[in-house]
C-alpha cells in the first residue's frame, strides 16, 4: 500500500463530453478555473487538455494551451501543470479507401504533437505509449514517432507521464526507460475501462504494475463509475491516483460532479484507508522535478 499518495486531476480531456455535462470546462478561463479549483481542493498535479471555445472539441491550438497555462501560472496557484501532448494520433478510416482518414481524422507528425509542450515547458507532458483502437478511431503512435518524442521532451526538460492502456504498451515505455530516453524516475499513468484498452479489472491492474521497472513512479485510473474504486485500488498496489472530468462525470449515480468534488472524494477515500495526500512540493521530490518559475 502506498501511504503517501499524489492525486492528479485530469480537468477536462478531449472526447465528446461536452452535452453530457451541464459544466465541462471548454474555455481557457474554465479550464484554468477548473485547474485552479482542483488545486486548492488537494490536487498536486493538473492534467490539462485544451477545446476550441466555438465547438467544444479537443483541439491541439498552442495559443490556447498558452492562455490555460499563464491563467494559472498568474494566479499563483502551487500545482505541477501536466499538458496532454496526445493530440494528432486520431484516424478514422474512411468508407470507401481505409487508406484515408475520413471525418475526425488528426494526424500530424512528433514533432508537431509537441509545439505546445516546447514552448510552454510545462512540469509533465503526457506520452501515449503505443497505438490502440480508440472508442470508433485508431489512436495512432507508432515506435519511431514515441521515440522521437521522447528525446524531445527529454531535451525540454520536461518529465513524461508515459500513458499505457495495455500491457504492450508497458513494454514499450519500460524499453525507451532501458534506452535512456527517460529520465528517472520514470513516470507512469495505467488507464483503464477505455475501449479498447485494457480492461478495468483488479487482476489487470495488478498484472500492469507487475511489469513497472524497480523505481518507476505510478499512477492509476479508470474511467466512468469505476473512477473511485480504481483510486482503492492503486492506493493499494503502492501507486498514485488520477481523479477528474475527463474520465468520469458523476459524482454519484445521477449527480454530476465538478473537479473540485472528485478530488475531495478521492482525498477522503485515500484518508480513510489510513494514507495521506502529499503537497505539490512533495509530488515534485517524488518525481525529481524543479519547481518552475
Amino acid at each position: 500500500m502506498n501511504n503517501e499518495v499524489i492525486v492528479t486531476c485530469a480537468v477536462t480531456g478531449a472526447g465528446d463530453t461536452v452535452g453530457r455535462h451541464p459544466a465541462i470546462p471548454v474555455t481557457p478561463s474554465e479550464i484554468a478555473t477548473a485547474a485552479i479549483e482542483a488545486a486548492a481542493a488537494g490536487a498536486a498535479i493538473v492534467h490539462i487538455h485544451v477545446r476550441d471555445p466555438e465547438t467544444g472539441k479537443g483541439t491541439r491550438d498552442p495559443a490556447l494551451y498558452r492562455e490555460v497555462v499563464a491563467r494559472i501560472r498568474d494566479a499563483g496557484t502551487d500545482v505541477v501543470i501536466n499538458l496532454t501532448a496526445g493530440m494528432g494520433g486520431d484516424f478514422y478510416p474512411s468508407a470507401g479507401n481505409p487508406a484515408v482518414g475520413g471525418p475526425g481524422t488528426d494526424m500530424v507528425g512528433a514533432v508537431e504533437r509537441l509545439i505546445h509542450v516546447e514552448e510552454l515547458r510545462p512540469d509533465i507532458c503526457s506520452l501515449d505509449c503505443g497505438s490502440l483502437n480508440f472508442g470508433d478511431s485508431v489512436y495512432v503512435s507508432s515506435p519511431d514517432m514515441l521515440r522521437t518524442m521522447a528525446r524531445r521532451i527529454k531535451e525540454a526538460g520536461v518529465k513524461p507521464e508515459m500513458e499505457v492502456f495495455d500491457t504492450g504498451h508497458v513494454r514499450f515505455a519500460n524499453q525507451l526507460v532501458a534506452d535512456g530516453l527517460v529520465t528517472d524516475p520514470p513516470l507512469y499513468q495505467i488507464c483503464l475501462g477505455i475501449p479498447w484498452g485494457a480492461p478495468a479489472e483488479p487482476g489487470v491492474m495488478k498484472t500492469m504494475t507487475d511489469l513497472l521497472p524497480a523505481n518507476a513512479v505510478w499512477a492509476g485510473f479508470a474511467i466512468s463509475r469505476m473512477e473511485m474504486p480504481f483510486a482503492a485500488q492503486a492506493v493499494l498496489l503502492g501507486g498514485h491516483v488520477r481523479v477528474g472530468l475527463e474520465d468520469n462525470l458523476y459524482l454519484e449515480r445521477g449527480v454530476f460532479a465538478s473537479n473540485a468534488q472528485l478530488v475531495e472524494k478521492a482525498i477522503t477515500l485515500i484518508e480513510l484507508m489510513g494514507a495521506r495526500v502529499k503537497t505539490p512540493d512533495q509530488a515534485r521530490a517524488t518525481l525529481g522535478l524543479e519547481r518552475r518559475n
